[in-house]
């Protein structure tokens, strides 16, 4: 039976392993997703949510209105 490649490498260390800058040039599967992972949520952080909401502790959710700044209302 043929080894897998993979074989080799400590699960305990990939599983420690986070996102370095350097990830975004290298070849290998593990570096990509981090890469990957890493823009996706810098992504969702920078856009933020489009319908922000407040989960009320008894289940109610309470919409926050998305209102403009209205100058004449001062």
């Amino acid at each position: 039976m043929a080894k897998n490649k993979n074989e080799n490498v400590n699960s305990t260390d990939l599983a420690g392993r986070t996102y370095e800058v350097r990830d975004y040039k290298a070849e290998d599967t593990l570096s990509s997703g981090l890469a990957t992972s890493h823009e996706q949520v810098s992504d969702a952080y920078m856009e933020g949510e489009i319908k922000a909401v407040i989960d009320h502790v008894d289940g109610k959710v309470i919409t926050i209105e998305r209102k403009g700044f209205d100058k004449e209302a001062e």
